[in-house]
């Protein structure tokens, strides 16, 4: 749904862009409002000793309100919006864009779009984690009765969180605008009441005292920068998010209701500081009276809920990404919604972001520790993010190179440093996302490498289709038994014969009246018009060809696509028809192919797909599954 799907001068039409807004406001800046939390706090860190300075505090307020309206305002909001792929964000879709419109430096764009999903996906697991405990910890202020309760309370939370997963978020999500909405006022109410603390913040608003703090700053300003960006936390789910919202509604939100409440809450938390240097203990739940502390703990918490909420479905919607595009195994895909095709539960990624999210949460134990670890793979995404795009100013809006550096050559030096500054934070826990992002890099690298091996090797032993038909066709005291029905062979190589067909004929000496070559192609744009769903191609009296035509965003579901077969008039009966796939044993071979680590890799990786039937949803009582044994 996007919000170019309305008319919102009509009424119906400005509700639906109200709710457009409204849902936007939950599910796309529900990360970034979380931000305040823990931000200011740990930038103000260094400090701890020696105290804060007013034009510190200044200073500190002013770089993180400009870091908001530069990287979020500008790169996100007004630039990245309009860089879709059909109306779809993220890192993957801009790179299958890519990927379609230019041949040159593939390579180079392959592996930063698997670096920036891996980081995307270390994200999803270090934001809950990191949320959720700097919500609670405001207990502590509470009563110091509840320190002890802090880590078991954000453990059952996480449970509660991933395990809700399979039941789908239909219904929460109805919740997530309202109370994210109400946590941005509330926000935005309690910083506004402390600016009078002291009016020599609004001073912040001025960048000439962000660029004075960083040039006065020396090295200590670099450790800063890193708390410094947990000012962004959430802007590529701005991205990654357009096609859920769409462009107005995901801008409105931003400019009417965000930015100010941010701008404002970081103000209040700076005044308040400069008026009490011990409130930066705490600054953001220090902004709260005494009879307001619990009830800001309480929504906080319910903030981060939703915020972990938006960066796990986030992950879930990448996997599937990541799956149609070849970077990932076929993995089970659970839809929760019949009307909403992204609402979607991926149980292998819940099970490794749940494992990766207690895992951080009982390792560092608390959110200053975590924080540490945190800003890593947010940069890394968003330098990523940013090399893409000037790619996609080049190849698809015709930008010269010159035009194309003067627009993201600063946004390029800028996050570079804000990277440069993360990377100091390696040995404080910063390693964490690097081995995640690691890690999953390898994953993906190897799965393509070894899709396109097992490919090759296949190849080798090809029949071509048509000289397969010939030869099949010309009876011979050899030639297969004809028998009654309809046989529809799945294959990912359409002019080639599908082994599955000659496997068939070779141990069943059987062939059917009619004979189907069933290849699913997933397109580089997102979603595929019923229209040009099928195409069908006659190859003799009893071979025909189907082609399904699938974006990367929908749900590969051949029987639903079957009565588009019929409509473009291929007439068939589902009980005399089979539905023959073949099913792969693969054998590691240390001296060809690929090195023995990835070997094994590759084939550990293959043994959590499904089955074929299941992925593309064949009918479970009509499919035929023939096995082979490929050394790799």
């Amino acid at each position: 749904m996007t919000a170019t799907a309305h008319d919102a001068s009509s009424p119906n039409g400005s509700r639906q862009f109200a709710g457009l807004v409204l849902g936007a406001i939950g599910v796309v800046y529900g990360d970034i409002g979380t931000s305040p939390l823990y931000a200011f706090r740990e930038a103000l860190r260094p400090f701890a000793h020696d105290g804060v300075t007013p034009p510190e505090v200044i200073g500190l307020i002013s770089l993180m309100i400009w870091t908001l309206t530069i990287i979020v305002t500008f790169k996100y909001v007004l630039f990245l919006l309009t860089a879709d792929n059909d109306g779809e964000g993220g890192t993957l879709s801009l790179l299958a864009l890519l990927m379609k419109k230019t041949k040159t430096h593939a390579t180079i764009f392959f592996f930063a779009g698997i670096i920036g999903a891996a980081l995307f996906i270390g994200d999803a697991m270090i934001t809950p984690a990191l949320s959720v405990l700097s919500a609670l910890e405001g207990l502590k202020l509470v009563t110091p009765v509840f320190s002890p309760y802090v880590l078991p309370i954000a453990v059952a939370i996480m449970l509660a969180i991933f395990l809700m997963q399979s039941v789908g978020t239909a219904a929460v999500s109805r919740l997530f605008g309202p109370i994210t909405l109400v946590w941005f006022v509330v926000m935005g109410i309690a910083g506004l009441l402390h600016i009078a603390d002291d009016f020599a913040i609004l001073a912040a608003l001025n960048p000439y005292y962000a660029l004075d703090f960083i040039t006065h700053a020396g090295f200590v300003g670099l450790i800063i920068l890193g708390a410094v960006f947990l000012t962004v936390t959430g802007a590529e789910a701005l991205y990654a998010d357009l096609g859920h919202f769409g462009r107005r509604p995901i801008q409105f939100a931003w400019f009417a209701v965000i930015f100010p409440s941010l701008a404002l809450n970081y103000l209040g938390q700076g005044a308040l500081v400069l008026k009490n240097p011990a409130a930066a203990s705490d600054p953001f739940f220090l902004l709260f009276p005494d009879w307001a502390l619990l009830p800001a703990v309480l929504l906080a918490t319910a903030a981060t809920i939703i915020a972990s909420q938006a960066v796990i479905t986030g992950a879930f919607s990448l996997a599937r990404q990541a799956i149609h595009l070849g970077f990932l195994p076929r993995l089970e895909i659970c839809f929760t919604s019949a009307s909403n095709t992204g609402q979607i539960y991926v149980p292998a990624v819940n099970m490794v972001l749940l494992i990766g999210v207690l895992a951080l949460i009982l390792s560092f134990g608390s959110s200053e520790a975590l924080a540490t670890a945190y800003g890593i793979s947010v940069t890394g995404a968003m330098v990523v993010t940013t090399v893409l795009s000037f790619q996609f100013l080049r190849a698809i809006w015709g930008w010269t190179v010159l035009a194309a550096l003067a627009v993201l050559l600063p946004l390029f030096v800028l996050e570079s440093v804000f990277l440069g500054a993360n990377l100091l934070k390696i040995h404080d826990g910063g390693y964490v996302p690097v081995l995640i992002a690691a890690a999953l890099i390898a994953m993906m690298w190897t799965w393509k490498k070894g899709t396109l091996l097992v490919r090759e090797k296949s190849a080798r032993n090809d029949i071509p289709l048509a000289q397969f038909i010939r030869s099949i066709e010309r009876k011979s005291d050899h030639s297969p038994v004809d028998v009654p029905g309809t046989a529809i062979f799945l294959t990912s190589v359409p002019d080639m014969t599908p082994n599955v067909l000659l496997h068939n004929i070779k141990h069943n000496r059987v062939l059917h009246e009619r004979n189907v070559i069933l290849n699913i192609r997933t397109a580089s744009r997102p979603y595929v018009p019923e229209a040009q769903r099928v195409t069908i191609e006659t190859l003799s009296p009893r071979f025909s060809k189907i082609q399904l035509n699938f974006g990367f965003m929908e749900d590969q579901n051949v029987s639903a696509a079957m009565p588009l077969c019929r409509k473009a008039g291929f007439h068939f009966e589902i009980m005399s028809t089979s539905f023959y796939v073949g099913r792969r044993k693969l054998v590691g071979d240390p001296n060809t192919g690929l090195p023995h680590w990835q070997d094994q890799l590759f084939i550990a990786m293959a043994s959590f797909a499904i089955d074929p039937s299941d992925y593309f949803q064949l009918p479970s009582n009509r499919v035929v599954e023939l096995g082979e044994q490929m050394v790799i």
